[in-house]
C-alpha cells in the first residue's frame, strides 16, 4: 500500500478540510453555529498529540464521529481562558 506523507499541519489540514466540512454542516444543523473547521481542527489535533502511528482515515474518523460536545466544551474551554478587554488607546479619552 502506498503511504501518504504530509509535509506541514498546513498540508494535513487541506487534505482533511473535506472531513472538516462536514463535521461543521452537521454541528451547524444541530445548533452549534459558532463551531468551524477551524476549531474542530485544533480540538482534534489537541488529541492527535497524543497518540502515535495515526493513519489518514484515523483522523478522518475522528472528525466526524466525535461527539457535538467535545467540540462545544473545547471551544467553550479556549473561550473562558481568554480575555476581552479594549487597549489603553482605545478608551483613553481625548479632552
Amino acid at each position: 500500500m502506498n503511504e501518504i506523507k504530509f509535509h506541514s499541519l498546513n498540508e494535513l489540514y487541506k487534505r482533511l478540510l473535506p472531513a472538516l466540512k462536514s463535521k461543521k454542516k452537521t454541528l451547524h444543523q444541530k445548533g452549534y453555529t459558532y463551531i468551524y473547521e477551524e476549531d474542530i481542527w485544533n480540538c482534534c489535533k489537541a488529541s492527535w498529540s497524543k497518540r502515535t502511528n495515526l493513519e489518514l482515515y484515523n483522523m478522518v474518523d475522528d472528525i466526524l464521529n466525535t461527539d457535538d460536545e467535545v467540540f462545544d466544551k473545547y471551544l467553550k474551554d479556549y473561550f473562558k481562558g481568554s480575555h476581552r478587554r479594549l487597549s489603553k488607546d482605545e478608551i483613553h479619552s481625548e479632552n
